[in-house]
């Protein structure tokens, strides 16, 4: 079993009095890693909310029947909880009224738990997010020379566990992942009224990863209106498939300060979603895999590492782009990413100058270790 970086975290917060919250995509290892630490921390009942029977179960229950549910077990595990309505407030209930009961939370959909836990668990929790495998727990668990082996693949295929664990089936693994479970809580809870066209959203994102966004032309490529493209393309951000990156737009009149750019937490649900699985060698979209690949180990670096950062891309009329800008404290990072080793990047003297970045660096496929380990 691969070895997850966020179980410091949770146990670090064990003895808190807190709830435990994790949120995440379906199939990275919630359940799996909550389980594992459940079973060596002591006496638990796992509630999981996929089972028709639990969320009538927990809805709207007082004091006295949680208890009942809960019983002897020392630890409470409700999985999946955003099935539940008004969860929040049955949490608050456990964590103020029945405190010797530890409380961990997972889901994988933040369309309806955000809203549901924010305000009745303020004060009460710790909220994490877990990821398709990182890079470094691979290098932990492969070792450092098997992972560099493995990236090529990992740039076509991805790191959800399941595609690491079944090598030789990752086609058929990432199609029944992106087919069956992440559109899952998007139907279910967004009021997607036609499922074809958030797949062909994705698909539009898909070719556009690397690039600026422009909602009005997603519209009028779609033919739909604006407002449902902003809407759909939120649902899949809550649904943890796709993340945005914001311009930085501070001191230069000339700085891109409206558009965006969209990149999809994995890069094989990526591929998946566009049927193409070629290698890295016959790919006209190397360079693009591997920036989405970058900025996303990059973001799991930094939340597991409790790294609070801000994260930019950098763009002027006149074509002048760093691909990567990180805000730390005040102090600004940047970063090109370039697949190929060869290939040549500059970093534009108007941005030196306005943001005098404390590291300025490029990364390629033979020296990038520095920016996810």
């Amino acid at each position: 079993m691969i070895e997850r970086l966020l179980r410091l975290q949770i146990e670090s917060r064990w003895d808190s009095g807190k709830a435990v919250i994790i949120l995440g995509p379906r199939q990275v290892g919630k359940t799996t890693l909550l389980r594992q630490i459940c079973s060596e921390k002591g006496q638990y009942l796992l509630l999981n909310a996929d089972e028709a029977e639990v969320p009538a179960l927990l809805e709207n229950a007082n004091e006295q029947r949680l208890r009942q549910i809960i019983g002897k077990n020392t630890i409470l595990f409700v999985d999946e909880a955003q099935r539940i309505k008004n969860i929040g407030l049955t949490l608050k209930i456990i964590t103020d009224q029945i405190p010797e009961v530890r409380l961990l939370v997972s889901g994988s959909s933040s369309l309806d738990l955000a809203s549901e836990i924010n305000e009745p668990l303020t004060g009460r929790k710790w909220e994490f997010m877990m990821f398709p495998i990182a890079w470094k727990e691979l290098v932990q668990h492969v070792g450092y020379l098997d992972a560099r082996k493995q990236l090529e693949q990992r740039l076509i295929f991805g790191m959800y566990p399941e595609v690491l664990n079944q090598l030789g089936d990752e086609r058929e693994v990432l199609q029944q992942l992106s087919s069956s479970y992440l559109y899952r809580d998007v139907l279910q809870y967004g009021g997607i009224r036609k499922p074809e066209m958030l797949e062909k959203l994705l698909t539009a994102l898909a070719l556009q990863i690397g690039s600026e966004v422009s909602f009005n032309e997603l519209a009028q490529l779609l033919q739909i209106d604006r407002y449902t493209v902003e809407q759909y393309i939120g649902l899949l951000e809550k649904s943890f498939i796709v993340f945005r990156l914001q311009p930085l737009s501070r001191n230069l009149r000339n700085e891109i300060n409206s558009s965006r750019k969209i990149y999809f937490y994995d890069n094989g649900i990526r591929n998946a979603v566009l049927a193409d699985f070629k290698p890295m060698a016959l790919r006209t979209d190397a360079g693009a895999l591997w920036e989405n690949f970058m900025v996303g180990e990059r973001r799991k670096y930094l939340h597991y590492h409790r790294i609070w950062a801000r994260h930019y891309f950098w763009r002027t009329y006149q074509q002048q782009e760093i691909d990567y800008v990180e805000e730390s404290d005040g102090v600004f990072s940047a970063w090109q990413m370039k697949y190929n080793p060869k290939a040549k990047a500059k970093f534009p003297a108007s941005f030196l100058e306005a943001y005098k970045p404390e590291v300025a660096d490029v990364l390629h496929r033979e020296d990038f270790d520095k920016f996810c380990l």
